[in-house]
């Protein structure tokens, strides 16, 4: 299952979920104002970032320099609780599945959560029209 964390507002996770439903993928959608994301659905996406929280938290944000914390020297748990009372501080849209993560929306990186046989299939119909086309 793939999971997406939005907010209404944004352009870009408007188009994630444009793009999903295009692709005929399954996905649940979780406003991130209305219903904050959780502690353990937090761990859960830190698990799969690469840098930790700087991946996730938005530093250009005007909550993010509200803030004057570095959240660098908090403990995990103190950095969760900013982060669930705080929701403007994450990037979005925030979409994972068990295995991958994506932050914000980059038309070719999405691509991942498209199971790997229909990605090889659509490869091979792409080489077959660029071979027929030369």
């Amino acid at each position: 299952m793939i999971y997406i964390y939005t907010v209404p507002s944004c352009t870009s996770c408007r188009k994630a979920k444009i793009w999903l439903r295009e692709q005929n993928l399954e996905f649940q959608e979780q406003n991130f104002f209305t219903n904050p994301i959780g502690a353990d659905q937090l761990k859960q996406i830190l698990m799969l970032t690469e840098n930790g929280t700087q991946d996730i938290i938005s530093t250009r944000s005007k909550a993010y320099h509200k803030l004057k914390v570095d959240l660098d020297e908090l403990p995990l748990s103190e950095v969760l609780e900013i982060l669930a009372q705080n929701p403007n501080l994450l990037r979005r849209p925030i979409i994972h599945d068990e295995k991958r993560l994506q932050i914000g929306y980059n038309e070719e990186d999405i691509h991942c959560f498209v199971p790997r046989d229909i990605r090889n299939s659509l490869f091979l119909a792409r080489q077959k029209k660029m071979y027929l086309l030369n």
